[in-house]
């Protein structure tokens, strides 16, 4: 089995020590922007009541793409895939999917100043 990532390949140096990664679906993987992208995730509710674990947001990087990676999403059109560390960080790791609230982390802050604007 293939367990290189979209992002890095075979270099297992990419992934956080902490094992809270994830995989991108289409609508943030941005062409591969998305990789080393880091955000702020927590369990906001799912099917089964008491699922998510209150208070607990994580911090997780994208390290593939779902829809190439070995752990596929449980349904299609999800947002992002866990890794199974950072699933059970946020929620009860026996349930199949959640809603999550998602932020980019440590995205930096372009300065556009006058002359950068276009104008007259």
């Amino acid at each position: 089995m293939d367990t290189a990532t979209a992002c890095y390949g075979n270099d297992v140096s990419e992934f956080p020590s902490s094992n809270f990664f994830a995989s991108a679906g289409e609508g943030i993987w941005d062409n591969g922007a998305a990789c080393g992208r880091q955000y702020l995730v927590r369990c906001i509710s799912a099917v089964v009541p008491m699922t998510c674990i209150a208070g607990q947001t994580i911090q997780i990087k994208i390290v593939d793409r779902a829809v190439t990676s070995v752990s596929r999403p449980s349904r299609n059109g999800a947002t992002m895939v866990l890794s199974t560390t950072a699933f059970g960080a946020v929620a009860n790791a026996s349930a199949s999917s959640i809603n999550i609230e998602f932020q980019q982390y440590g995205r930096p802050v372009k300065i556009i100043n006058e002359n950068d604007k276009g104008g007259v």
